[in-house]
């Protein structure tokens, strides 16, 4: 009988950010509570709390004029098609891969998601996106899925052709870039999430960037039904509207923007990492990996892989892991990940938040979305295929290696075995 590949625990666990948590949240979370002032908008130094500090940080990381810290990724969504007057009647493009929420925050604007396919990068078909513009048609959210950069220049020259707002969803794309230009500066607005599980974490929180004063004005009004009352300093050129309380803690901006000042390093050695993993796989047969638009751009916490059509995905995933390395499929019948268009229940049943308040049976919509059973088959053939591995910041050289080997080991054996799945901890 064989040994796995690996034999040590793997230790690595999904959420990077919280890994990296030390001394220097500790430091400006007790900074917030020496000050005693938790709230943001104090009449004591308005300009000098913990979220204006992480604004401007993301203002000079994006190269934007604007920035605007919220309490949430879905709320930074809510606020930017708010902003942009997105709302009943109107139309919104959505990838069939992206969190629930993307789609959650089209339906609480009171527009329509128009769900399309991903292509192998697993981001928005440009060409998908295109095929779905109808007169009704108002804006497009292209998502930098698991931190890979969309195919941004595309999908620009076809939102320029038609007259789209873009609004990018950079919630797991943190200081990911498109040639050069970090991502979330591309659209009209850019969405960032402190969730969690995304690369800088505040527990909760999230931010919008801008180089649009209007935009930006109104995504203040929303986030703040009383923002009007505040001497922030924004010009006040836009009429007041009612809003939200989408603001941001003073002790959550405080571990965003602790977290935030450690981002670049922790990319440069998740990219490090998932560089040696790539170039040993090149060569191997049976897998074929995941198309990066701009390899250089890609935050690089996720490796995935596809399979041969007719392979079996969870005998693969099976033996992979009796090797010793953590991985999921990425759709199955299984686990009902929200981030594919098929668990999204309340959408795919044009369930609004009440029956009077639903963006499908809206006095003011006159298209006809509908989501068919056979929706965004080919994302499902894509996702179907695809093995994911996460990768952490603090992996080694070893650790790199041990997956390399793992898959290669896995791919010769598994291809030539019949396409049965194997039982786990009885591996041939």
């Amino acid at each position: 009988m064989d040994e796995p590949v690996r034999t040590r625990p793997w230790t690595f666990g999904a959420a990077l950010s919280v890994d990296a948590i030390g001394s220097v949240e500790r430091e400006y979370v007790s900074r917030v509570l020496d000050k005693r002032r938790v709230f943001r908008y104090t009449r004591d130094g308005i300009h000098d709390s913990e979220a204006a500090a992480l604004e401007d940080v993301y203002r000079k990381r994006l190269g934007v004029r604007h920035c605007l810290a919220v309490n949430g990724g879905t709320s930074a969504l809510v606020c930017a098609l708010v902003a942009a007057g997105i709302g009943p009647g109107d139309e919104v493009v959505i990838p069939s891969y992206t969190y629930i929420a993307t789609a959650s925050a089209v339906i609480l604007a009171g527009a329509v998601p128009v769900i399309v396919d991903i292509d192998e990068t697993l981001t928005i078909d440009p060409k998908a996106l295109e095929n779905s513009i109808t007169k009704h048609t108002k804006a497009v959210i292209p998502v930098h899925m698991r931190g890979v950069p969309c195919q941004m220049d595309e999908i620009s020259t076809i939102a320029a052709r038609h007259g789209l707002i873009v609004i990018e969803d950079a919630a797991q794309a943190n200081g990911g870039s498109y040639h050069g230009r970090p991502l979330g500066s591309f659209g009209h607005l850019g969405c960032f999430s402190f969730q969690q599980y995304k690369i800088v974490t505040a527990g909760e929180g999230g931010l919008v960037a801008t180089n649009d004063d209007h935009l930006f004005e109104r995504a203040c009004v929303y986030h703040d039904g009383a923002f009007a009352m505040w001497d922030t300093g924004t010009g006040g050129e836009v009429e007041t509207f009612p809003g939200q309380n989408y603001r941001i803690s003073e002790i959550s901006a405080a571990v965003a923007l602790a977290q935030s000042q450690r981002l670049d390093d922790l990319l440069a050695r998740l990219r490090r990492n998932k560089a040696h993993i790539i170039e040993a796989l090149a060569t191997v047969d049976g897998i074929e990996l995941q198309p990066i638009p701009d390899p250089a751009g890609d935050v690089a916490y996720s490796l995935i892989l596809f399979l041969p059509v007719n392979a079996d995905i969870r005998a693969f995933s099976e033996r992979l892991a009796w090797e010793g390395i953590p991985n999921g499929t990425v759709y199955n019948k299984g686990f009902p990940d929200r981030h594919i268009f098929t668990n999204w229940d309340y959408v795919l049943a044009k369930r609004g938040v009440s029956p009077t308040n639903n963006p499908w049976t809206s006095p003011y919509y006159h298209g006809n979305i509908d989501y068919p059973p056979d929706l965004c088959q080919t994302s499902l053939d894509l996702l179907g295929r695809a093995i994911q591995i996460n990768l952490h910041q603090d992996m080694d050289s070893t650790d790199c290696a041990d997956i390399v080997t793992a898959i290669r080991r896995t791919a010769r054996r598994v291809s030539a075995r019949p396409s049965t799945a194997p039982s786990p901890g009885t591996m041939p």
